[in-house]
C-alpha cells in the first residue's frame, strides 16, 4: 500500500519533527487527513493511554483504518471531516497534516482551520512535497492529479501567514536506486516501475509552527 511505504520511506522527517516537539504521553493531538494512519499511529505510540488522538479525515474508510492502526496505543477519536471545516471536541496541543494541503482547495484555509484547533503555545505542523523536484534518471517528476503538487516551496509562508510563529523548517528527499524501498513507493505512486534509475523523490518540507501565547 502507498501510505505504508510512505511511512517506510518518509519516516525520518516525521521523527525528526515528533522529536524537536519534545511530544510525550498525555498529549491531545489531531492527523488532519489521516489517510492511512502512519502519522496518527507514530502520535499514539508517543502519547500513550493517557492522551488522545483525533484521525480526522473527509474519507470515512481513510479515517477507519487511520483509528484502528492507532487505537492500540491511545484513546483514538475517528472524525470524519474536511480540514477545511475542522472542528474538535477540544484544544488540542498539536496539530498535524502530512502530504494533505496539496491536495486541498485552500490550503491557507485548512491551516488556519488547525491553528484554531490548537491551544495557545501549542504546536502546528506541516508536511509537503515540492514533487517537481523530485527525479527519476535525472528528469522531474510530475503529478497531475495533486492542485498543489509544489505547495512544500509555499509552506513556510503559509504558516506564517496562518498567524503562527515558524519554530522550524527544513526538507528532507529520501533517494535510491534499484530495487528497494524507494523503487516500490515510486511503483506504487505512479505505477510505473523505475527498473535502475537513480531516483529522488520529492524533496518533503516540514515547517513546526507554534501558536502565540502560553
Amino acid at each position: 500500500m502507498p501510505n505504508a511505504l510512505r511511512d517506510d520511506v518518509y519516516r525520518r522527517p516525521l521523527a525528526t519533527a515528533l522529536e524537536r516537539l519534545e511530544i510525550g504521553p498525555g498529549w491531545r493531538c489531531v492527523d488532519v487527513g489521516a489517510g492511512g494512519g502512519d502519522v496518527s499511529v507514530a502520535l499514539a505510540e508517543i502519547v500513550g493511554r493517557q492522551g488522545r488522538v483525533y484521525a480526522v479525515d473527509s474519507d470515512p474508510a481513510a479515517r477507519d483504518v487511520a483509528a484502528a492502526e492507532a487505537a492500540a496505543f491511545s484513546q483514538v477519536l475517528a472524525i470524519t471531516q474536511a480540514g477545511e471545516d475542522l472542528l474538535l471536541p477540544e484544544p488540542v496541543d498539536l496539530a498535524f497534516c502530512r502530504f494533505l494541503l496539496m491536495h486541498v482547495v485552500d490550503p491557507a484555509v485548512v491551516l488556519a482551520r488547525m491553528r484554531q484547533a490548537v491551544r495557545p503555545g501549542g504546536w502546528v505542523v506541516a508536511q509537503e512535497p515540492i514533487t517537481s523536484a523530485g527525479r527519476v534518471g535525472g528528469l522531474p517528476l510530475s503529478m497531475p492529479d495533486a492542485l498543489h503538487p509544489d505547495i512544500g516551496a509555499l509552506l513556510p509562508a503559509l504558516v506564517l501567514h496562518a498567524g503562527l510563529d515558524i519554530v522550524d523548517a527544513w526538507a528532507e528527499a529520501p533517494a535510491g536506486v534499484g530495487p528497494g524501498p524507494v523503487s516500490d513507493y515510486l511503483a506504487d505512486l505512479t505505477g510505473v516501475s523505475p527498473g535502475d534509475d537513480a531516483i529522488v523523490l520529492p524533496p518533503l518540507v516540514t515547517v513546526i509552527g507554534r501558536v502565540h501565547g502560553a
